[in-house]
């Protein structure tokens, strides 16, 4: 049974596995290596262009080299008011010399994507990994409700309705908006004032008491001259 079950948590996986449609977000394709007496030297990524993403970066990973292919879009898509015409289709990671996933362990190849469709419910990846013994495994089977999943399933990132009142699927908090920081500015400036307003009313004191007593003294040598 553990025999049986170890290829099932040893798909190539998208990390996380959920964005918010309409926003952007960077995601880790988790690739763990399934063969015993061969290492994993090349991952190619095939992106959907029936949903394009126009923005679509690799973070530099040591050892590893990516090349990114992109393709002509039959229809352009809007993306903040211009018309993209083209899409990445693929990535694909090649190992340098002396690079390579070995057996028992894995590897994650980040990518930063966006703008997210807000017509779907996922993309799929289908992706193919290259061992150094020329075996190709093609993750590319496509999960069916109600059926069971596939022996070789693509990745799939799930794709879920964006935050109330942001467009990018966060919502801004109270602070980020300026709510905190108006109503802590504004308790800020009622207590300087109401400093200034005790200060001032202490000294109108001190000056008060210091007239009272130049007056009496005055008064004292008036009386004092007269009588002499």
């Amino acid at each position: 049974m553990v025999a049986l079950a170890g290829p099932a948590f040893a798909h190539v996986t998208v990390n996380p596995g959920a964005a918010a449609q309409g926003g952007y977000t960077a995601v880790d394709f988790r690739v763990p290596n399934e063969n015993d007496t061969a290492s994993t030297v090349k991952l190619e990524v095939n992106l959907p262009l029936d949903h394009p993403l126009a923005s679509v970066r690799t973070l530099p990973l040591p050892g590893w080299t990516a090349a990114v292919e992109k393709a002509k879009l039959d229809k352009p898509i809007k993306v903040h008011g211009n018309d993209v015409t083209e899409a990445v289709s693929k990535i694909t990671w090649t190992a340098d010399a002396g690079t390579k996933i070995a057996p028992g362990q894995f590897q994650e190849f980040r990518v930063s994507l966006g703008p997210l469709p807000t017509d779907s419910d996922s993309l799929v990846f289908k992706t193919l990994q290259t061992y150094d013994n020329g075996d190709v495994v093609r993750w590319i089977d496509e999960s069916k409700d109600g059926q069971p999943e596939p022996a070789k399933p693509a990745p799939v990132l799930k794709l879920t309705k964006a935050a109330e009142g942001d467009g990018h699927g966060v919502t801004a908090s109270p602070a980020a908006s300026g709510g905190s920081s108006d109503h802590a500015a504004a308790s800020g400036d009622a207590k300087s004032s109401d400093s200034t307003a005790r200060t001032l009313g202490v000294v109108g004191i001190v000056v008060g008491v210091i007239g009272t007593a130049v007056g009496v003294l005055g008064l004292r040598r008036r009386s004092g001259g007269s009588a002499s």
